[in-house]
C-alpha cells in the first residue's frame, strides 16, 4: 500500500474502532464495507485494512460470502481475555508502585474520583471513555511502553462489553476505582498488584453476567450473519432480553 493508503486505513481503522468502544455499533450488528466507504469518502481498500486490523485485534469476525460483524464472544472468549488482562494488569500495577512520580499518583486519584462519580450517569460513554483511560494511564506510568500498549488495546475490547447495559436510573455512587487508586498510591508494589487481580476478576465477574444472553445468541446462532438489519434486529429482540437492547 501507498503511503496514502496507510493514511487512509488508519483514519478508517480509528473511526470504525471508536463506534464499536462507544457502543454505537453493537454486538453482533454487520459491518458494510460499502457504506464505511461511502461514509469516508474513500476505496474499499484501506476499509478493508482497517476491518481486518480490527478483527486481529477481537473486535470483529468474517465469514467468506456471509460478510463482517461486530463480533459475539463465547464465554470462553471473555475468561480468556480477562485472564490475560489480569496478568497484563497486575504486573502494570506493580510497576506503578514501584515507578509513578508523585504527580502521576495525585493524578491518578483526581481520575479515579471523576470515574466513580460518572459511573452513576444514565449515559454510560463518558464513563466508559474514561475508565479506560484511567487504566492505560496507569499502564503509562508504569514505565513500560510495550506492556501500556498492549493493556490499551485489552481495555478497549472489554469495553465494547460494557456498553451492553445503558443504565435505565442512576445508580449509586461506589469509591471501587478511588480505592484502586489509592491502594496502587500507597501500598507496595506486591499488594498493588494483588489488589489489581481482584478489581479485575469483579470486571470478568460483571462482564460474564451481561453477557449470558449473548452467548445465548453465539451458541444457537452463531453461524448465521444477518446481512438485513432489520432481520437481525428481529432475531435479537426474540433471542436477547429487553434489558440488554440498546
Amino acid at each position: 500500500m501507498s503511503a496514502n493508503s496507510d493514511s487512509l486505513a488508519a483514519e478508517a481503522y480509528v473511526f470504525v474502532r471508536r463506534r464499536i468502544v462507544r457502543g454505537e455499533m453493537a454486538i453482533g450488528q454487520s459491518v458494510s464495507r460499502r457504506k464505511l466507504a461511502a461514509e469516508l469518502g474513500m476505496s474499499f481498500l484501506p476499509v478493508s485494512e482497517a476491518l481486518l486490523r480490527l478483527e486481529f485485534e477481537g473486535m470483529l469476525e468474517s465469514r467468506p460470502r456471509a460478510g463482517t460483524r461486530v463480533r459475539i464472544p463465547t464465554r470462553d472468549d471473555v475468561k480468556g481475555h480477562y485472564l490475560v488482562r489480569e496478568i497484563l494488569e497486575a504486573e502494570s500495577a506493580r510497576r506503578f508502585a514501584e515507578h509513578a512520580s508523585k504527580t502521576d499518583r495525585a493524578g491518578l486519584m483526581k481520575m479515579a474520583a471523576k470515574v466513580d462519580a460518572l459511573s452513576t450517569r444514565k449515559d454510560r460513554g463518558p464513563y466508559l471513555a474514561l475508565h479506560h483511560r484511567l487504566h492505560s494511564r496507569i499502564a503509562e506510568c508504569a514505565k513500560c511502553e510495550a506492556l501500556s500498549n498492549v493493556i490499551e488495546q485489552t481495555c478497549a475490547l472489554s469495553s465494547t462489553w460494557f456498553c451492553l447495559l445503558p443504565r435505565s436510573v442512576a445508580a449509586p455512587e461506589t469509591h471501587r476505582h478511588r480505592d484502586l487508586a489509592r491502594a496502587l498510591v500507597s501500598s507496595t508494589p506486591d499488594e498493588a498488584a494483588a489488589l489489581m487481580r481482584e478489581h479485575v476478576r469483579y470486571s470478568e465477574r460483571e462482564a460474564l453476567e451481561r453477557l449470558k444472553p449473548y452467548f445465548r445468541i453465539k451458541k444457537a446462532h452463531g453461524r448465521t450473519f444477518f446481512r438485513s438489519e432489520r432481520a437481525q434486529a428481529r432475531r435479537f429482540h426474540r433471542d436477547v432480553p429487553d434489558r440488554v437492547q440498546q
